[in-house]
């Protein structure tokens, strides 16, 4: 029966077999621990192998963290640059759009330039075929012009033969005229001899510039008158006016008995009608178209 160790017994083996290693593995090869003591040793080695790498994963685990940290930061610092290029994006992507906006409003306004330029160029077209017309109508008016001009010399030509035919015919009027008038005053003369017997010489006489072409006085009686080819009122108007220029300028060619007498190859009706009514002896070669008559004065 084994034998019971006392608390101080225990006490003294315990603190040897701490203090006293040679005595720690003589106990240990007696109850067959060495190999289980060289195990701890190795264990105990390999713990401080183990704490060592343990301090320098720690190590590694610090400059980790620091590194972690600087990570952070410099990630933050990456977000805020992330933050910021994001901003400039979202200002960019705002730039864009009114760069598009301007861009529409750009086509636009070239899109209404091009639709004015197609009208201006429609209304240069217009233009020109205006211009054409004009310079058409430019030509025709000088071509028109060229033809008036022709027509105008041949105009003067006419005129200038016209001029030489009136003066032709100035000059034969005026001897028809004094025959006209030559023969009046003789057949005045002598129907007033052969009919009244009276013999009144006749002629023209100016009165103040104004002339009278049948003139004649004898004793009592004068006789006033025109001789024309063709008879019109008019002419009788101013045989009136003639017979009053004399009263008013020179009333002595007048006589108390005054004949109104007017020799003519022609007379219109109107005419001989005013002749009448006023007293006017109308007459031709062959004879009487109104009564004589002798006014008193």
């Amino acid at each position: 029966m084994a034998a019971t160790l006392s608390a101080e017994e225990k006490k003294r083996i315990l603190k040897a077999l701490e203090e006293d290693e040679e005595f720690r593995y003589a106990v240990a090869g007696l109850i067959g621990l060495s190999e289980i003591l060289k195990r701890l040793d190795r264990l105990e080695a390999n713990q401080e192998k183990l704490w060592l790498e343990v301090k320098s994963l720690r190590e590694d685990q610090h400059k980790l963290w620091l590194d972690g940290k600087s990570l952070s930061e410099g990630q933050e610092k990456l977000w805020l640059e992330v933050k910021n290029l994001r901003e400039n994006q979202e200002k960019l992507w705002l730039e864009v759009k009114s760069l598009r906006e301007d861009q529409h409003k750009l086509w636009l306004e070239v899109k209404s330039l091009r639709e004015g330029q197609e009208k201006l160029w429609s209304e240069v077209k217009n233009l020109r075929e205006n211009q054409e017309k004009l310079w058409l109508e430019v030509k025709n008016l000088r071509e028109d012009q060229e033809k008036l001009w022709l027509e105008v010399k041949s105009l003067r030509e006419d005129q200038e033969e016209m001029l030489i035919e009136l003066r032709d015919l100035r000059v034969s009027v005026e001897r028809l005229t004094l025959s006209v008038e030559e023969e009046g005053r003789d057949v005045i003369r002598h129907r007033l001899r052969s009919e009244l017997n009276i013999d009144i010489p006749l002629d023209r006489v100016w009165v103040d510039g104004k002339e009278v072409n049948i003139y004649g006085a004898s004793g009592e009686i004068c006789v006033v008158g025109e001789a024309t080819v063709r008879l019109g009122v008019k002419l009788l108007v101013e045989l009136e006016e003639k017979v009053d220029f004399i009263r008013a300028r020179k009333p002595d060619l007048l006589k108390p008995k005054l004949i109104k007498v007017v020799y003519a190859d022609y007379v219109i009706p109107s005419a001989l009608e005013e002749a009448k009514a006023k007293g006017v002896w109308v007459l031709k070669w062959s004879g009487d178209l109104t009564p004589r008559v002798i006014h008193s004065l």
